[in-house]
């Protein structure tokens, strides 16, 4: 049985990036990608349920989530930060995440984002911003 708008739901919403790594950019990569994702999506910080980030092993200048925490009203989200599993041939200098979040929205209608490099992960769904 498929939610219907208004029955709320714990939902999935991803996205990803890529970076150099450097603290600076990383945290640039990480606001941008959390900013497109708010501008296409209903996010509220007291809605989000938990968020994890993951990392490709070519990233550890920072964690991605401690910039995610100085956004307002994210300081109370549970953030975690895990490394990537490493694939042969996988994109590099990666940044992923995974929202979980309470939404009355169906899942069909959340709007991943997928920027930069990593906009080539998920082509058949992804809009990039």
């Amino acid at each position: 049985m498929s939610a219907q708008l208004g029955e709320w739901r714990v939902r999935g919403l991803r996205g990803a990036t890529t970076s150099q790594n450097s603290a600076q950019a990383i945290a640039e990569a990480v606001d941008e990608l959390l900013n497109a994702l708010e501008a296409n999506n209903p996010l509220d910080p007291a809605e989000i349920v938990s968020v994890t980030f993951s990392a490709t092993s070519d990233l550890d200048a920072m964690f991605p989530a401690a910039v995610a925490r100085q956004r307002p009203g994210w300081d109370q989200v549970p953030l975690l930060d895990v490394q990537q599993m490493q694939v042969n041939g996988s994109l590099k200098c990666c940044i992923r995440v995974l929202i979980h979040l309470n939404t009355p929205m169906p899942q069909n209608a959340l709007r991943p984002i997928y920027l930069r490099g990593a906009a080539q992960l998920r082509p058949d769904i992804a809009r990039c911003s």
